[in-house]
């Protein structure tokens, strides 16, 4: 990494304190966040790490080719299209940690740290496909003009009983997902915030809250929402990549722990669960002048609305919304939740500043007015939900778009055509991105690897449907052993 200068001041810095905290670990889990936002690691000793903080480690390039069942949807043995010469043969890329990322993880048989690392090639320059660094080059964009994007997290996901512990392997294997967890809800849900319900969560959620903070995340508070056993998880604002970071952090500890204790954790959006209410993951957004220290989003007085900032990066996200709506909802099941009948979900293209229905809803008033980004499955990848996001609203505040027709404050009206409507499905979605902008975003080669690995998801989902015959407009049972466990 000293031949590529790949760390600034601040990360040698922090390598130095990590490196004279080792003696006190065992082990180190060096983790990053694949295409799916699922993370992937390797488990090595506290002594090997040591070598591997300053030089990296090789990694198999199988979380890029793999879909969401372990299904083969880029040919790396042969044309694989996505401009990505290391990816022939399966050759490995060098994942090398960023230290500042570097948490031990409290409780447990043996002393284990945590660290996120970044992919690279071998010759020392960004992997094309790697989440974590599209998100690095939108945020260089806003250091570039003196802003800094600022974030909030609002999750929502399911806590349910395992009922055994039958590892869901029977009928496994490469693009074929075996039974999904057995599980129990926790309460008959459908009285929201009620505190009775959260007492039934609350032998779970309260020693996980402080788990999380151990960890060092801003956690601001563990909610019931609706669904049985449904939990909304709150952070305070933070940084465009500590908010990525925090999210990949937040679902795998909160699924590692809950699963040590009997219990399942699931983030997939609407689980094939009785009475089961969909999640979603609200995304809260504004941005810093850094010349001023102020919301940029912010008005004087506390007379509500969006600066002419604000509403210019709103109409960016509007812009690029179909085109970009795949990073938001990437699964075939997170646009259940889209569906007409979940009245609180956002079903159309526009702004408000109470209207749930709506994609993006104005909160605050004065200065700490921001925008809340209503559309997200909490499963999604967070580096590129995230990047996709600050993306679009810097075009829009870069070059100021005529607002959409049917968008706008207590807009409700479609565009013809249904244009005004978010992308009814993963394939709409898909053939959105592909035939739009997304490249300028993620570069060529991540835009095509997306694209392969969705189009195989769809592909497989498609072809269970026409066996299967399932009841229109219902889960299926795809659905559940194909995110219910994973994610």
């Amino acid at each position: 990494m000293a031949d590529h200068e790949l760390w600034d001041e601040a990360r040698t810095a922090a390598a130095e304190r990590v490196e004279a905290s080792l003696a006190d670990l065992d082990f180190v889990r060096l983790v990053f966040g694949d295409p799916h936002g699922l993370a992937r690691s390797k488990t090595l000793t506290a002594e090997a790490f040591r070598t591997v903080l300053r030089n990296g480690m090789n990694f198999s390039p199988g979380p890029f080719v793999f879909d969401t069942a372990h299904a083969v949807a880029v040919d790396f043995l042969g044309d694989h299209g996505i401009g990505v010469d290391e990816i022939a043969g399966a050759g490995n890329f060098v994942l090398v940690p960023d230290p500042l990322t570097f948490h031990p993880l409290p409780g447990g048989d043996a002393r284990t740290a945590w660290v996120i690392g970044d992919e690279y090639l071998r010759d020392g320059s960004p992997h094309p496909l790697s989440s974590r660094a599209v998100l690095r080059r939108v945020v260089d964009r806003y250091t570039e003009r003196d802003l800094a994007p600022v974030l909030g997290l609002e999750v929502e996901w399911y806590l349910t009983r395992r009922l055994d512990d039958a590892p869901g392997n029977t009928g496994n294997g490469f693009g074929l997902q075996g039974g999904a967890p057995r599980v129990s809800a926790l309460n008959a849900g459908y009285q929201f915030n009620l505190d009775a319900y959260y007492d039934t969560v609350a032998p779970l959620t309260d020693p996980l809250a402080l788990h999380l903070l151990a960890l060092g995340l801003p956690l601001r508070s563990m909610e019931h929402e609706s669904g049985p056993g449904q939990v909304e998880t709150t952070f305070a604002p933070m940084s465009a990549l500590d908010t990525a970071d925090a999210m990949l952090l937040f679902r795998t500890v909160t699924k590692n722990w809950c699963a040590r204790r009997g219990h399942h954790a699931s983030f997939m959006s609407q689980p094939l669960l009785d009475a089961a209410d969909p999640s979603g993951w609200h995304l809260n957004q504004s941005v810093t002048d850094l010349t001023t220290g102020g919301n940029l989003f912010g008005t004087e007085g506390p007379c509500g609305g969006l600066s002419p900032h604000g509403k210019a990066y709103a109409e960016g996200l509007l812009n690029w919304a179909r085109e970009l709506f795949l990073l938001s909802v990437p699964t075939v099941n997170g646009y259940r939740r889209l569906a007409a009948e979940h009245t609180l979900a956002p079903t159309r293209l526009g702004w408000s500043e109470e209207d749930r229905s709506a994609m993006l809803r104005v909160v605050g008033r004065g200065a700490a007015a921001h925008i809340e980004n209503r559309i997200g499955e909490p499963c999604a990848n967070p580096y590129l939900a995230v990047a996709a996001q600050l993306f679009a609203g810097l075009e829009g505040i870069a070059a100021p778009a005529a607002p959409l027709e049917g968008a706008g404050a207590g807009a409700g009206a479609a565009v013809p055509d249904g244009a005004g409507l978010v992308p009814q499905g993963l394939r709409e979605a898909l053939d959105a991105f592909r035939a739009g902008r997304a490249a300028r975003l993620l570069g060529r080669p991540l835009a095509a690897c997306l694209a392969k690995l969705k189009e195989s998801e769809l592909r497989r989902f498609d072809a269970w449907c026409l066996q299967a015959a399932p009841a229109a407009g219902r889960v299926t049972e795809w659905e559940q052993r194909e995110y219910f466990g994973v994610y």
